[in-house]
């Protein structure tokens, strides 16, 4: 279960890093390592990812 904690930092670091994740789990879950997110923390890192993933998702399809 994600937390209100998970979604402020996912939205925080979309804003910080414009563009630089995608709809790609798998893609942000590297994105989030090579900035040290959460390095030792493999759970935390997973649901930071997934979070972003969908919030990358709900906005390209806003814009359609």
């Amino acid at each position: 279960m994600k937390g209100k904690h998970t979604r402020s930092v996912a939205k925080d670091l979309l804003e910080k890093f414009p563009g630089k994740f995608s709809d790609k789990f798998d893609e942000n879950k590297k994105i989030l390592a090579e900035l040290g997110m959460l390095a030792d923390m493999k759970d935390e890192r997973n649901k930071l990812a997934g979070e972003i993933t969908n919030l990358v998702k709900r906005s390209k399809k806003k814009e359609d």
